[in-house]
């Protein structure tokens, strides 16, 4: 054996460790996710509580010795045992008491799909880097089309981060349509047209950041987008916006898009979509709905109905790792007329040639190397069905209308709003003559103080100006038991902040 023979397969054999594909690999392969499992399972999966308690100085001690680029490795087994702490001391999305954010329990054919996605690695690029997953994403998203009321042989779509990443999309083509067909502009090659800084945006003063910040990623600056006032149910008003494209025009400004929403984050409201896709008719506009949240509900026989009008809209943002209960990232991002890629289409001699026949999806997409995330909605609805996916979504809803009772009956506390999905406002208030800023200060303290004990996590959000709570309640674990348990608690602890406050109490 030469010396440079010996080399070649000492240098494979360390390879072979670390990689699928050899007995070494694979074996190390099974080694290491069952350490995982156990890891997730005696760190987070037997937690009593949804968060250790631990603070951000505490938390940033916890490393302050450590190297994050060692010079010499443990080997995997020791590195997962060392990872426990780090999941010790994470939210546990999966506790029946964590309901603060728009942040769901993933389900367990989601997390063995996540496992069997990343282990294959697929590109969703080009259909040679994803052959297989390039076919089931293409089919999903038909299926998709159909759920929302699309004619699924004209639309199309793609598996997108999230609502973020979706909804940028939509107001990308919308943009690249608008310019093009009035101004003759490729915004594509030819950058913006000179009458950019008139185009405007349109959704409700209740709609997710991500409209603005989309109109900033986009060359048209946040202050292109304007808001429409809402009714007394948080959701935009077809009136307002009919004064507001009528003022629009009179200032020569030039609205492009209307962006309507499916569950606004703090309150859950759908905006009225039927009324707003007549608007959308009638003045030109490219009509996208985020659905990130309340999208979900096309799978419920109950609760679809909500979403009317939504098969009218030209796009729709929806996250799968919301009321669809996967893990992060997981969305996409549908089109009713998928010729309407022509405005982004793209082409890379290595990637997606002219005149290549394979279904490649890169030009889809703001993103080339994508996972094949949609084999996580696929096993999940493999495994339970639309209609068992449907009950866990109506048993969330049915919650929080109960929980809303709970909280209408008791003194000491205010319902901010009837919840419209699962997502309850409301604030500690032990009497009526509590000053806004007291009122406030209070309610983020009982707050602070549930976290920093490990107690509960919950959101906070602020309502006509005074902090308020929030619970966002996506576990179908969650029981009205459990929230009735963290309420009692909230309040004594409101009620002890009250006693050594004497500018709180009576």
């Amino acid at each position: 054996m030469t010396k440079a023979n010996a080399k070649e397969i000492e240098k494979r054999e360390s390879a072979d460790s670390l990689f699928l594909g050899s007995d070494g690999g694979d074996d190390a392969y099974r080694r290491a996710m069952a350490k995982a499992t156990d890891a997730v399972l005696d760190s987070v999966g037997d937690g009593e509580q949804p968060y250790s308690g631990q603070s951000p100085e505490s938390l940033r001690e916890l490393f302050a010795d450590e190297s994050m680029i060692p010079e010499e490795g443990t080997g995997v087994e020791e590195a997962i045992e060392d990872a426990k702490s780090i999941l010790r001391n994470s939210v546990n999305v999966s506790n029946p008491t964590c309901f603060a954010h728009l942040h769901c329990p993933p389900a367990v054919p989601g997390l063995a799909a996540e496992a069997m996605l990343s282990a294959t690695n697929q590109s969703m690029d080009s259909w040679d880097q994803s052959p297989a997953a390039t076919m089931l994403e293409t089919r999903m998203v038909e299926d998709l089309c159909s759920l929302f009321g699309y004619d699924a042989d004209a639309g199309d779509g793609v598996f997108t981060s999230g609502g973020t990443q979706s909804n940028f999309l939509g107001l990308l083509l919308a943009r690249e349509r608008f310019a093009a067909e009035r101004f003759g502009t490729d915004v594509q090659r030819s950058g913006l047209p000179p009458r950019a800084k008139a185009m405007r945006i349109l959704c409700s003063e209740e709609a997710h950041f991500t409209a603005e910040q989309a109109a900033a990623h986009l060359g048209l600056g946040e202050n292109a987008v304007t808001t429409v006032e809402t009714d007394e149910d948080r959701r935009l008003c077809p009136d307002a916006l009919d004064r507001t494209l009528s003022d629009l025009h009179e200032r020569e400004l030039v609205p492009f898009a209307l962006v309507g929403t499916a569950g606004t984050t703090d309150f859950g409201s759908i905006d009225p979509l039927s009324e707003l896709a007549d608007r959308a008719d009638e003045h030109d506009l490219w009509f996208h709905v985020d659905a990130a949240y309340g999208g979900a509900l096309a799978a419920s026989d109950r609760h679809r109905d909500r979403l009317s009008g939504i098969d009218r809209a030209d796009s729709i943002a929806v996250d799968f790792h919301k009321l669809f209960y996967q893990p992060i990232s997981c969305g996409a991002f549908l089109l009713r007329d998928g010729s309407r890629y022509e405005h982004i289409a793209r082409n890379a001699s290595y990637l997606n040639p002219e005149g290549d026949n394979a279904p490649n999806l890169v030009a889809k997409s703001v993103q080339t190397t994508r996972r094949f995330d949609a084999l996580k909605p696929y096993l999940t609805f493999k495994a339970v069905g639309r209609s068992g996916l449907a009950a866990l979504i109506d048993g969330t809803v049915d919650l929080a209308a109960d929980v809303a009772d709970l909280l209408a009956e008791d003194d000491s506390f205010e319902l901010v709003a009837e919840p419209t999905l699962n997502a309850i406002v409301f604030r500690y208030r032990p009497h009526d003559d509590l000053s806004d800023d007291l009122l406030g200060w209070i309610n983020e303290a009982i707050r602070e103080s549930l976290l920093r004990e490990g107690e509960a996590v919950l959101a906070r959000t602020e309502v006509d100006g005074v902090s308020a709570l929030k619970f966002t309640l996506l576990n179908p674990r969650t029981t009205l038991s459990d929230v009735a348990a963290v309420l009692d608690t909230l309040e004594r602890r409101g009620d002890s902040l009250c006693a050594v406050s004497p500018e709180v109490s009576r």
